[in-house]
């Protein structure tokens, strides 16, 4: 598929009421598409409340779904209740992440499993299930880090737990080659969101953005064109990790 637009194509936002999914949900509307926003937590409803009424005032056909994805079985149920409600899913984007800055020795078991079902587990089923209900021709998408090209203190549970999702996205990318499925993670760099700011001081706030382009971390407008890019001409992309972090770092 080579068209610019995903006008007809029913798109499922994993955690997509705030932040980078509620851009990207906003923005595939714009292109044409429905969208299906989930979203974790009571306290995110009224944001994925938000979301859906301005994609249904841009024209769209939206839903939202609440649900723990890192069960299976509500991962599952997340595919089929979209698919009830918008239409057989065409691209996938999984937006869903925990950030934790903490040196190894303090780390607690909890903070470990949580941190790796977050991150892995439900990063892991969500492509398992789109692999299984995804149309023809379909994208599957997952944000991870730049960390994972980085050698840095503190993150080893976050950069941890995204690292799986690589070879998740290597395997699956072959595996569901065969149906024209593309494959991809999206690695920003620190993002401009209240996840980031609450793991940071300031001075490394600041050393942060001076490691991007302009001095600036990176932001949720930066990386949302990139998933539209993905989904529509960009299918050609499998496999990949993309560092989209304005020079952060590098392989």
């Amino acid at each position: 598929m080579t068209d610019h637009t995903l006008t007809g194509k029913n798109v499922l936002i994993a955690g997509g009421a705030k932040n980078l999914g509620g851009l990207i949900a906003r923005q595939a509307t714009e292109a044409g598409a429905n969208v299906a926003i989930h979203y974790n937590s009571d306290e995110t409803r009224p944001d994925a409340e938000q979301t859906l009424a301005a994609v249904e005032a841009a024209g769209g056909k939206g839903a939202i779904f609440q649900g723990d994805l890192t069960v299976p079985a509500n991962v599952e149920r997340l595919f089929v209740e979209a698919e009830a409600a918008i239409g057989k899913v065409d691209v996938a984007v999984n937006t869903v992440g925990k950030v934790l800055r903490k040196p190894i020795v303090e780390t607690t078991e909890a903070e470990y499993d949580s941190m790796f079902d977050i991150n892995a587990k439900a990063a892991y089923f969500f492509i398992q299930e789109a692999g299984k209900h995804l149309a023809d021709g379909g994208k599957v998408v997952t944000i991870v880090t730049s960390l994972l090209a980085a050698f840095t203190d503190g993150y080893s549970t976050y950069a941890g737990g995204k690292s799986p999702v690589e070879h998740f996205t290597r395997a699956a990318a072959k595996e569901f080659a065969g149906r024209g499925i593309s494959v991809t993670a999206i690695a920003p760099g620190p993002m401009d969101t209240p996840f980031f700011y609450g793991q940071e001081t300031p001075e490394r706030v600041e050393f942060h953005k001076s490691q991007g382009m302009g001095n600036q971390l990176t932001k949720i407008e930066d990386i949302a064109p990139i998933v539209r890019f993905l989904a529509t001409e960009g299918w050609w992309i499998t496999g990949q990790t993309i560092l989209a972090n304005g020079g952060y770092t590098t392989r």
